[in-house]
C-alpha cells in the first residue's frame, strides 16, 4: 500500500479544494446571471400622414400608438377615428394613415316667406360659406403588408388570403400552380392547414416541404 507524504498531501488537498471552488463558482454565476433574453421579432410597415414613414422592427408585437411614435408622430394634429390607439399589431401589418376633409352637415328649418314679399326669405349667412367649420379627419387602415415584403422579410404568407400572382414570387411556383392552389380553396372554402397543400394537385410530399415555410393559415 503506498502512503503519500506531508507535502503531497497538502498538494493534494489544495487541488480537490480548487476544484471545489471551481465547481462553487460555476453553479453560483450560472444560477445568478439573468437568462438570455428572448423575443419574438415583430417588423410593421406604416405609410401616409406620419413624420417618417417606413417598416419598422420591434422586440414584442407594438400597439398602434407605439407604431406611430417610433415612426416620428403624425404630420399634423387631427382627431383619429375610431380605431384603437392600444390595439396590439402582428407582424406583417401593414399602417395606412390618410387624411380627409370632412363638411358638416346642417339641417335648415324652413322659414315663412315674409308676408310683404312673394320671394322667400334666403338662408342665413354662414360662417366660412359652407354652413360650418371644414376639419381634417384622420383615418387609419390596417392590412398586410404586400407579398414582395413579406417574403424578402421572411415572414409567411397567408395561404387563406394570397393571390396567383403573389403565389408566382414564390420560388418552384409557376401560374398553372399558383391557380390550382386558388382553385383548391375556393372549392374546399379555405386552407384548414399548411398541411393541406399537399392535397393540390401538383404538390406532393417533397415540393410540400420546399413550400411550407412560405405559407402559414391564419384565423381572422
Amino acid at each position: 500500500m503506498r502512503y503519500f507524504s506531508l507535502g503531497q498531501q497538502k498538494l493534494l488537498i489544495a487541488l480537490a479544494l480548487f476544484i471545489f471552488a471551481l465547481l462553487y463558482l460555476k453553479f453560483y454565476f450560472h444560477r445568478s446571471l439573468p437568462p438570455e433574453e428572448t423575443y419574438q421579432e415583430v417588423v410593421v410597415e406604416i405609410l401616409g400622414e406620419v413624420q417618417n414613414p417606413g417598416v419598422y422592427i420591434f422586440k414584442n408585437p407594438p400597439t398602434l400608438q407605439e407604431v406611430i411614435k417610433k415612426a416620428g408622430g403624425m404630420k399634423e394634429n387631427a382627431p383619429l377615428d375610431h380605431t384603437s390607439l392600444a390595439a396590439i399589431l402582428e407582424t406583417g401589418t401593414q399602417i395606412t394613415i390618410s387624411k380627409e376633409i370632412q363638411h358638416p352637415t346642417f339641417s335648415q328649418e324652413p322659414r315663412s316667406p315674409s308676408p310683404f314679399s312673394k320671394t322667400p326669405t334666403p338662408p342665413p349667412f354662414s360662417k366660412g360659406g359652407h354652413g360650418g367649420i371644414i376639419q381634417n379627419v384622420i383615418k387609419i387602415k390596417l392590412s398586410r403588408m404586400e407579398a414582395n415584403k413579406l417574403l424578402a422579410l421572411s415572414i409567411p404568407l397567408d395561404l387563406n388570403r394570397v393571390s396567383v400572382e403573389d403565389l408566382c414570387l414564390i420560388p418552384g411556383i409557376g401560374e398553372s400552380l399558383a391557380r390550382e392552389i386558388v382553385t383548391y380553396r375556393e372549392r374546399r372554402k379555405g386552407f384548414r392547414s399548411v398541411g393541406e397543400l399537399k392535397n393540390v394537385k401538383g404538390i406532393g410530399g417533397k415540393k410540400w416541404i420546399e413550400f411550407k415555410k412560405f405559407f402559414v393559415v391564419r384565423s381572422y
